[in-house]
């Protein structure tokens, strides 16, 4: 072979290299289009039962004020591999709320799936299967973990949108009050919009035993964020400039636990608490200057491990 056609060869097998390890700038973009202040309306109703003697529930209505950004990225600056994006709620302009987080992880071969009563098991997906996805994995307000799904990032027609598949424990607006199925099974629906984006759902609450799984009901649900004024979340930025570095080590010794385990599960209470009470509790004292990192990091692993069977 001439050196310059080899030159050449190399050239183009490097870039081929490059471009499988590297998103489409148009994913990192998208992702990121999910940020800024919002308003948010929240709605679901149940569509569908099996059961002609099924009793639909009320429909749920919500509304809020909630600050979506990114607070940390990895890989390429201008192509990064992962995102972690927090959620906070604003109430009545002064009160702020941490709300759940997400992490998009571009071909991910780790995931955690749900199974029931608190429990995940590890699954491996191989490299080829993921090719050119993104894996969303989303997590409590606590940053214990709650349902993980990968899929592609579709880019046709004038439309950003990524939809995925995944079995999560039940929702917060009806875990305390529900006991009749143990499983949702949830279809994810993120699609941008130029005013901010919609979270789409189609989802399936199962009743899961050892016989298999039984549809209880279905539901649709609709989650729109309108993009208003940044100065309406100017409370969430400033709780959690000072509040980051705790949540910061909470999110850290939360990794570490999760990857040393191929199964994960998560005890409801120890002694009448409840994790994420005792996490928010914790935060306060966390938050008195200066913050010492290591002192609270042992007492936050405690706190964490005391709630893993």
């Amino acid at each position: 072979m001439r050196p310059a056609v080899f030159i050449g060869f190399l050239c183009c097998s490097i870039a081929g290299a490059l471009a499988q390890t590297l998103p489409k700038s148009e994913d990192v973009a998208a992702i990121k289009s999910q940020c800024g202040c919002h308003e948010v309306d929240f709605q679901y109703a149940e569509t569908f039962a099996s059961d002609k003697n099924y009793t639909f529930k009320d429909r749920y209505t919500a509304k809020g004020i909630e600050w979506v950004f990114v607070d940390e990225e990895a890989g390429s600056p201008d192509r990064p591999t992962k995102l972690i994006i927090q959620h906070l709620l604003v109430i009545g302009d002064t009160i702020v709320v941490k709300h759940w987080r997400e992490d998009w992880i571009y071909q991910n071969t780790s995931l955690l799936k749900f199974n029931q009563n608190a429990s995940w098991k590890r699954e491996k997906l191989a490299p080829a299967k993921v090719k050119g996805q993104w894996t969303q994995k989303v997590f409590e307000v606590d940053d214990s973990p709650r349902y993980e799904g990968s899929a592609t990032w579709i880019h046709a027609d004038g439309r950003m949108y990524w939809e995925s598949t995944a079995d999560s424990p039940l929702p917060r607006r009806e875990y305390t009050k529900r006991s009749d199925y143990n499983v949702l099974r949830r279809t994810n629906h993120h699609e941008i919009r130029p005013d901010g984006y919609v979270h789409e759902q189609d989802n399936h609450k199962i009743i899961r035993s050892e016989s298999g799984d039984q549809l209880l009901a279905s539901e649709k649900g609709l989650n729109s964020y309108k993009r208003i004024d940044e100065k309406k979340c100017q409370a969430a930025k400033a709780w959690w400039s000072q509040s980051r570095a705790y949540w910061a080590d909470v999110r850290a010794l939360w990794n570490e636990l999760l990857a040393a385990r191929d199964t994960v599960s998560i005890k409801g209470q120890v002694k009448g608490q409840v994790l994420s009470r005792e996490l928010d509790e914790l935060s306060w004292t966390a938050q008195q200057s200066p913050y010492n990192s290591s002192a609270t990091r042992q007492r936050i692993r405690q706190t964490i491990e005391k709630y893993l069977k």
